[in-house]
């Protein structure tokens, strides 16, 4: 592992490390395991010590005084392990005092590792799978649209058109999940509601990109990024909406700046704001999950609770740690496929985080975050809702479309009733 592997702004951060220990504390998988060596602290100073022993001056210092490196091959592969034990939430680069860009350099180390052949072999089935078949779950991808046949009314186009101003691309998780169908499913009737010229790419739609970002697997980027950019070109549109954070950052900070970029909630409330989108009443109590990828990586905040903020009767209690200190749900960065029970672990601290609130629903803007939570409270049998702002929103429009009918219907009794209280004319005669 050399040190050319790494920028100079990553190699200076490595000096400019102070060993303070902030983010150690921060750190949900430390916080799960009681692990030190989990944390960006150890992590940082175990890099430190990988790329001096891999320098060939100190190679021969250590071998004139006759000692080993400090770090072995077969520690290296523990040491591998160790560094995708991380959901790469971010909040060890938030909390960070010198201002150090810990999660590119988190995903450059990822990177020469899995170049190196020292990083988990079960990464090796995403690069596998998103070749083969586009996506993550190495399905049909010609199946990628299949969700809209499950909806209650199901569109002929299938939202499927040949030219539209709007792209909306669902992502995997959305796309094939059982769980997180109901995501894209919700999105697509608040977008019909506020008529919206929307399509979905279906079958040409193909996986983002990011999971091979997180599992140090880039070098397939560009043909996935000229694919999906040429899609979207041939369909006409200005536009890009996403649910899903990790879609919407990939395209932010490595697609060509070709078209407009909005988050669903970035969408819903620039809806809100020129009504267009008939809210109802949801006389209920939410807190709010800010994913990581949104949160802290876009720094999109104030959308998803200016959107709460226009649903009459809805009541928003924050959790103790939110905004850019939210606590990571477990489900990114890979760590399901590499630690399944770290996952579980950090899910069920965020889990009773919200429950503490005393909310009837945790309310979020992430695919895997639901599914992740989801499961979590399922198998646990926690009781408390966990949904994306996509469908509470289309909770609200279908509670205003219930409001507006009533209304209707009353004001239609009424009426019949002041026709009937008139007198009757007289006869002519």
């Amino acid at each position: 592992m050399p040190q050319s592997a790494f920028g100079i702004r990553q190699r200076m951060a490595m000096d400019a490390c102070t060993q303070c220990g902030q983010c150690l504390d921060v750190c949900p998988a430390v916080v799960a395991t009681g692990d030190a060596d989990l944390s960006a602290q150890v992590r940082m100073a175990n890099l430190k010590k990988l790329l001096r022993d891999r320098n060939p001056f100190w190679r021969a210092f250590l071998d004139l005084l006759g000692r080993e490196p400090q770090l072995a091959p077969e520690a290296l592969k523990t040491y591998g392990t160790s560094v995708f034990r991380c959901t790469l939430c971010g909040d060890c680069e938030e909390v960070c005092p010198a201002g150090l860009p810990l999660k590119d350099l988190w995903l450059s180390l990822r990177e020469e590792l899995a170049r190196t052949g020292d990083a988990p072999q079960k990464i090796r089935m995403i690069r596998e799978n998103l070749s083969g078949s586009h996506n993550v779950f190495d399905e049909d991808n010609d199946e990628r649209g299949d969700w809209v046949e499950d909806m209650r009314k199901p569109p002929r186009h299938g939202y499927q058109k040949d030219t539209a101003e709007v792209v909306y691309f669902t992502g995997c998780v959305g796309a094939y999940f059982p769980l997180a169908q109901k995501i894209p499913m919700a999105f697509v009737e608040v977008l019909e509601a506020a008529h919206v010229d929307f399509t979905i790419m279906a079958g040409d739609e193909w996986c983002c990109g990011f999971p091979l970002l997180g599992s140090g697997q880039s070098a397939d980027l560009p043909a996935i990024i000229a694919h999906n950019v040429a899609a979207v070109k041939a369909r006409g549109a200005r536009k890009v909406v996403f649910t899903c954070p990790s879609c919407y950052q990939i395209w932010r900070e490595h697609y060509p700046p070709a078209f407009e970029l909005a988050h669903a909630s970035e969408v819903v409330i620039e809806l809100a704001l020129d009504n267009r989108l008939p809210l109802g009443p949801l006389p209920m109590t939410v807190t709010y999950h800010d994913p990581c990828d949104l949160g802290r990586g876009g720094r999109v905040f104030d959308p998803p609770r200016e959107v709460m903020a226009r649903i009459p009767g809805l009541t928003l209690v924050e959790m103790a740690h939110n905004r850019e200190h939210c606590l990571c749900c477990g489900g990114g960065g890979n760590l399901e496929m590499i630690d399944p029970d770290l996952s579980a672990a950090m899910s069920k601290r965020k889990v009773e985080e919200a429950v503490a609130t005393g909310a009837q629903a945790i309310v979020t803007n992430c695919q895997q975050c639901v599914r992740t939570m989801t499961t979590y409270a399922k198998r646990n049998k926690v009781n408390i809702e966990v949904m994306d702002l996509s469908q509470l929103v289309a909770r609200s429009l279908e509670a205003g479309r219930k409001q507006a009918a009533e209304a209707a219907a009353q004001e239609a009794a009424q009426a019949v009733q002041t026709q009937a209280a008139r007198p009757a004319a007289p006869a002519q005669g």
